[in-house]
């Protein structure tokens, strides 16, 4: 089983990206799957998490409004939607398969991320 973020790339700022979480071996639509990014220097930060089976989403307050996290259940996906980007918002993002959105949160399976640049 594999999970495999992807899209990232050069953006302006106030563009918009749409990055995707895929899974070969496993169907996302029963698992909770967070996004997460990491920037140079810093720790790794949760942006956004979606429960099974299209239940509740969460949102970090510095992505709420801007990103969203939809599920692509016929190409067994979940995405970040990425809208009115900022500088601040260059990281590399990557997805992870959890036990819950909810605390205490365990990560199943993880996967390599893909670099967003955003230039000012």
């Amino acid at each position: 089983v594999q999970l495999q973020a992807s899209g990232g790339g050069l953006v302006q700022s106030g563009g918009s990206l749409k990055l995707s979480c895929a899974a070969s071996g496993l169907s996302l639509d029963y698992y909770a799957i967070a996004w997460f990014r990491q920037a140079p220097g810093k720790e790794r930060e949760g942006v956004s998490c979606i429960s099974s089976r299209d239940g509740p989403t969460s949102y970090a307050e510095f992505v709420k409004g801007r990103f969203t996290i939809p599920r692509d259940k016929a190409k067994n996906t979940v995405d970040l939607q990425m809208n009115s980007l900022k500088p601040e918002d260059t990281a590399v993002y990557s997805c992870a398969v959890l036990n819950s959105c909810e605390k205490p949160r365990r990560t199943i399976l993880g996967g390599q991320g893909t670099l967003v640049t955003v230039s000012s």
